[in-house]
């Protein structure tokens, strides 16, 4: 499904994850919008190494169990060494998830976490994600809409447009998804999908996660939200300008656009650096959290 080696992203994976979604909202989502309030069996697709179940599973009323997919073999290893003492029933898969031979109308919810964006063909997800829900039972996907949230990621100091070209980005994203099938804004196109597979009641949240590098705040979070930022890519900067900018012609865009790319992440890592001890930043990813019920016909 991906090129990705996963096995090796269990470090960025547990140190990234927090940037993306807020626990009170979770807690809000679960009881008030998909009314969880029975013990629930959930299947996480990309499980990686179960952030999902180590959200959702507290949330829970007790007696609720949660079920891991995923084809990296290393992130399950991780993902059992976690729960191995948790007092939760738990089970990991080592499959494919478009391939898995998962049991048919047997879940409450299946839940996926930027999984979608790393596969070219998420309608085949979905359909699988669907065909194991029973009737009524809810589908879940927490997905990235990146033109956002680089619309809405600010360093103080200069003007945003210095560093963060949306134009290009919009057009880069674009073509990555044309040659790949593989698509960072999916978020904003999960619920046209989710109906194209036949779910009912599609609805869309967004996350409220807004993230927060200020001069004055408590350094243990400041260090802490930096450090996710740095492994999610932010602040580092292209070294070889030959070679970057033949890597984003090849991906579709033109000379001009690649230089000015290069440029434009130069001063990116620029203003991060120039932060220094006293750093100003808002990030804002956004993420889109999609949903839908199986119809009482499921096929």
């Amino acid at each position: 499904m991906s090129d990705i080696n996963w096995n090796e992203k269990a470090d960025y994976l547990m140190q990234t994850r927090g940037l993306y979604l807020n626990d009170d909202y979770l807690a809000f989502l679960v009881r008030h919008v998909w009314g969880l309030d029975s013990p629930t069996e959930v299947i996480d697709f990309g499980c990686g190494f179960g952030y999902m179940g180590l959200k959702l599973l507290p949330l829970l009323p007790a007696g609720s169990a949660y079920t891991g997919v995923d084809l990296a073999d290393g992130l399950l290893a991780k993902a059992r060494e976690i729960f191995n003492s948790a007092p939760y029933r738990t089970e990991f898969v080592q499959a494919d998830v478009t391939e898995a031979e998962l049991p048919a109308r047997h879940y409450d919810l299946a839940v996926c976490h930027a999984l979608l964006l790393h596969t070219p063909n998420p309608v085949a997800v979905l359909k699988q994600m669907k065909r194991c829900v029973k009737p009524g039972g809810l589908v879940i996907c927490i997905e990235p809409h990146w033109i956002g949230s680089m619309a809405k990621t600010y360093y103080h100091g200069g003007p945003q447009s210095a560093y963060v070209k949306l134009g290009i980005l919009q057009r880069l994203y674009e073509k990555d998804a044309e040659r790949s099938g593989k698509d960072g804004n999916i978020g904003i196109k999960v619920p046209l999908f989710m109906d194209e597979v036949g779910l009912t009641d599609i609805a869309c949240r967004m996350s409220d996660r807004v993230n927060l590098l200020l001069p004055h705040q408590d350094p243990a979070r400041q260090k802490q939200v930096m450090e996710s930022l740095q492994a999610e890519g932010f602040g580092s900067a292209p070294q070889d300008r030959a070679i970057f900018q033949e890597r984003l012609m090849a991906r579709g865009l033109s000379a001009e656009e690649a230089e000015k790319q290069y440029e434009s992440e130069c001063a990116f890592a620029a203003r991060y650096v120039a932060c220094g001890a006293t750093p100003q930043a808002v990030f804002a990813p956004g993420m889109m959290i999609c949903y839908g019920r199986v119809p009482a016909a499921n096929a």
